[in-house]
């Protein structure tokens, strides 16, 4: 073998042990695909994904799915190619996988955060969409802030009857109500618990960062005869399902099929006063409900300049700010009349 031949099979040889090695070993990435996508108005191991007792329902036509993205698991790395086919499909996307997954949790911690949010999201859809469809309800005690002037004195499930005497009967009425007051001063609630009426005083402190606004360390819920329970089990997480929630829930305590028909998609996280926040994954958001044959799709108001950018075609990108935005858009586009806001460049 001469000096020029040997040269080459090292280089050879040396090339193909470097391939394989960038091959094998994993990068710092996870990647973002479109999910499955989730019918809120259909149903999931023959029972309804949205099921409500104790109230009237009405029937309901059309799908309105709650989308998805799959994320590489936090058990599981991409190798170099992995990553790279993901970065070459526009519809899908790489993190920094210590911004996904810290590197401080573990994976059930992850899974159990996930979990927390999605319990979450439920609440407040229930929430937002009994005040939307007018049903009757109580306020109620959701969390207590540790170290707050509420810790120790009011409880998660209490019931507010009052506020300095006044009723309750809107989620944002308690805190008005606790904004009237200075900081420092005293709130009396008259609140049920077990059954048993009795009145708390909490002094009010100053909101962290805002030291002239008062608060008392809780969140608001409702506590109504409504019954509301998802049967989706632990295969999504997350808050984003919110305002998916809450339309089908809204759509199936209110006469007349709120879709009539249409096969609608979205997504965005919501709150207990009907606000839709923005999210996560997009684009691969609205990929994933295209190939599943939605025709429109409801986008959080901040998200629209990148679902812009999805470049999915044949699919209307309606935006949303409120629950009563998302209502209001799908009755325009269900009955042909009126215009539904739009994502715009």
């Amino acid at each position: 073998m001469t000096r020029r031949t040997a040269t080459l099979v090292t280089s050879i040889v040396v090339l193909v042990i470097s391939l394989g090695l960038l091959t094998a070993f994993p990068v710092p990435f996870v990647s973002f695909s479109p999910g499955p996508v989730k019918d809120t108005l259909g149903t999931a191991k023959n029972k309804p994904v949205i099921e409500i007792t104790g109230y009237e329902t009405f029937p309901t036509s059309g799908q309105l799915d709650l989308t998805t993205v799959s994320v590489t698991s936090p058990d599981r790395e991409l190798t170099l190619p992995q990553a790279m086919r993901n970065w070459l499909d526009p519809h899908h996307d790489l993190f920094p996988r210590d911004i996904i997954y810290p590197p401080d949790q573990s994976a059930d911690e992850v899974e159990e955060q996930n979990t927390a949010e999605m319990t979450g999201s439920q609440d407040s859809a229930v929430a937002a969409a009994l005040q939307a469809a007018k049903v009757p309800f109580h306020t109620k005690v959701s969390t207590v802030s540790k170290g707050s002037p509420a810790d120790g004195k009011l409880k998660p499930g209490d019931v507010v009857l009052q506020v300095d005497g006044q009723p309750m009967t809107q989620i944002p009425q308690v805190g008005d109500a606790v904004r009237k007051h200075k900081v420092g001063e005293t709130v009396t609630f008259l609140i049920r618990r077990d059954k048993k009426e009795q009145t708390v005083q909490l002094r009010t402190a100053a909101t962290p960062g805002e030291e002239t606004r008062p608060m008392v360390g809780i969140s608001i819920g409702v506590d109504s005869q409504v019954k509301v329970t998802v049967n989706l089990g632990q295969d999504i997480g997350g808050p984003s399902a919110g305002t998916a929630f809450a339309l089908a829930i809204y759509d199936k305590l209110t006469p007349g099929a709120l879709l009539d028909g249409k096969h609608v998609a979205g997504t965005g996280t919501i709150d207990a006063l009907g606000q839709v926040g923005a999210i996560g994954g997009i684009q691969q958001k609205i990929a994933g409900a295209k190939n599943d044959g939605a025709t429109v799709f409801l986008v959080p108001a901040p998200n629209c300049a990148a679902a812009l950018h999805a470049g999915v075609k044949g699919i209307q990108l309606v935006k949303i700010s409120t629950l009563d935005d998302a209502i209001a858009a799908l009755k325009a586009v269900s009955s042909g009349k009126g215009n539904a806001p739009a994502c715009t460049p």
